[in-house]
């Protein structure tokens, strides 16, 4: 077991890291690259951030996953506090999957799909649980129909868990 939390650690760091050349870290840190409905941006920096982490998504979108946050997710992880307080922001990076060419059993980083972003504002985000949430491709927003799916796929889903799906890997 310890073996694998290593190598899904030293996987997510090289998903990380190859997270700024492919998805522009930062690219969205102005108004105009706002998320709609929300007005999340891609905050910069975030590439810095401590893993959460690591995820491998089935078909059909087939994709790797890391997901990382700023200090205040960090803190409130490791506390095991619920509900998550203001200034939690979580950043998602995904990538499709495909067969590393050097070693054939395992799977690395393809192409970027997208970067997700959730922010906690409880006063600002009422509405959605607290929660600003923002989808972004090569580092523009996608459009307002894909951003009123997200509130529902999480209060559906994870309302117990103050509506974030990623739990702290140990």
């Amino acid at each position: 077991m310890r073996r694998l939390n290593l190598v899904l650690a030293a996987l997510a760091a090289t998903l990380i890291g190859a997270a700024g050349a492919t998805l522009g870290a930062g690219a969205a840190s102005d108004a105009t690259n706002a998320s709609p409905i929300y007005g999340v941006t891609i905050p910069d920096g975030y590439r810095g951030w401590e893993l959460i982490a690591p995820a491998l998504e089935a078909d059909p979108l087939n994709e790797l996953r890391a997901v990382v946050g700023n200090e205040v997710a960090i803190e409130a992880y490791r506390a095991g506090r619920l509900p998550f307080p203001d200034g939690t922001v979580l950043v998602k990076l995904a990538w499709k999957r495909v067969q590393s060419p050097e070693f054939e059993p395992a799977s690395v980083p393809g192409a970027a799909t997208t970067v997700q972003v959730m922010v906690k504002d409880s006063k600002k985000y009422a509405a959605t649980g607290g929660w600003g949430f923002g989808r972004f491709i090569d580092g523009k927003p996608v459009d307002a129909a894909q951003h009123q799916t997200c509130f529902a796929c999480h209060e559906a889903r994870v309302q117990g868990h103050d509506y974030v799906f990623t739990r702290f890997a140990p």
